[in-house]
């Protein structure tokens, strides 16, 4: 069982910058490809960003390549999202994904078992 902590959400202004963190305590990070998504209400849920479990591999969405930096931290057990240059549609709920099995797990939400309970992100115009 791999427990994933996120934090960092919140409302801010078109144009600004938010990061969110997903912590995964007690477990060998390093052993997880992570991801993130992102979905709204009546919507599917929508890839963001993915990284390998080294960090040498990693994907966006067209939708917010040259603006979110996904990174991760394996001494500190932790995945980062940075995204900046907010717009509206990017308010969403955002989850962090883990996968033990994989080594990439891109862009496809079934190919990652565990989700953490998401967090709220939300941009103002």
């Amino acid at each position: 069982q791999v427990q994933l902590e996120e934090s960092g959400g919140g409302l801010v202004q078109a144009g600004a910058s938010l990061r969110l963190s997903c912590a995964a305590p007690g477990r060998t990070f390093s052993s997880l490809a992570m991801g993130w998504f992102r979905q709204v209400p009546g919507k599917e849920r929508e890839f963001v960003a993915a990284i390998s479990r080294t960090g040498g591999s990693s994907g966006y969405a067209d939708s917010v390549v040259g603006r979110f930096i996904i990174s991760r931290d394996n001494n500190r057990n932790t995945v980062v999202l940075q995204m900046n240059s907010l717009k509206p549609e990017d308010t969403a709920v955002y989850y962090c994904a883990a996968e033990p099995n994989s080594y990439y797990s891109g862009s496809d939400p079934t190919n990652y078992r565990y989700w953490g309970q998401g967090t709220q992100v939300t941009v103002s115009s």
